[in-house]
């Protein structure tokens, strides 16, 4: 571990001009290294890389982030017990958005930064995935079954994060197992029938819990929305979908 005086001192090397290399060479230290501190100059500190683990239990550093992948994970994630403790999260992405797997993969580095994130491709989908100790402290809905064969509740923690942030869980709700989508319908203009389209937002999970969260969130930033069926959540009405294309969008 190299403290701040001899960071500063390294990349002073390389502001004056010289090759990663040769300073490499000269002080012991990675280019890799090096080029890290371009971006993060503090060393992190040990032992704290989990909030929740840490005295007192804190939130994750970037609370939107936080609340999308949340959303993504509660649509299309799971978390898996591997060896020595370590568990993998995993949300699994149609390849049919690209800006979406991009978002994920964002989202999981900002929540987790510690850990890596790799892309495990598979027929038609990716799945985004990190491996941590600390995937269930982090996401306590984590456990045995499926998800709608199970309660779903968010923690007092997690409730405050995500009414703080609404639209970013939403988002992620809707980048997992939502769709916006053009319907048509017919009407008489003029004494002629025509064809008229308009946008709309479906959200389609089978846990009762999952589609109360989301349809919560949604009361929370005003959008009004009404029960297709059991399990699909529908927002039609126009001023409820403009807020949605301002908040969240057309998959991309």
């Amino acid at each position: 571990m190299y403290d701040i005086s001899a960071r500063e001192r390294t990349l002073a090397l390389v502001a004056q001009g010289r090759s990663l290399n040769s300073v490499s060479k000269e002080t012991g230290i990675s280019r890799a290294a090096i080029r890290s501190w371009h971006t993060r100059l503090e060393p992190r500190r040990a032992g704290h890389e989990c909030p929740r683990c840490q005295g007192p239990p804190a939130v994750p550093r970037n609370p939107a982030a936080y609340a999308y992948l949340l959303g993504f994970y509660l649509g299309d994630g799971c978390i898996s017990a591997g060896r020595r403790g370590v568990y993998a999260l995993r949300i699994v992405c149609d390849n049919a958005w690209p800006g979406i797997i991009d978002a994920c993969e964002a989202a999981m580095r900002e929540v987790h930064p510690q850990n890596s994130v790799c892309r495990v491709r598979k027929q038609g989908c990716v799945a985004v995935t990190s491996s941590s100790k600390h995937w269930p402290c982090l996401f306590p809905q984590h456990g045995p079954g499926k998800k709608h064969e199970r309660r779903i509740a968010l923690e007092v923690w997690q409730r405050e994060i995500v009414d703080a942030q609404p639209w970013e869980f939403v988002r992620g709700l809707i980048h997992s197992d939502g769709c916006r989508v053009i319907n048509w319908t017919t009407r008489v203009i003029g004494g002629e029938r025509r064809r008229y389209e308009y946008p709309r937002y479906f959200f389609t999970n089978l846990s009762d819990d999952i589609v109360h969260l989301f349809t919560q969130s949604l009361e929370l930033v005003g959008v009004e929305w009404k029960k297709a069926n059991a399990h699909n959540i529908s927002v039609a009405r126009k001023a409820s979908v403009a807020l949605m294309d301002a908040h969240v969008g057309p998959k991309y």
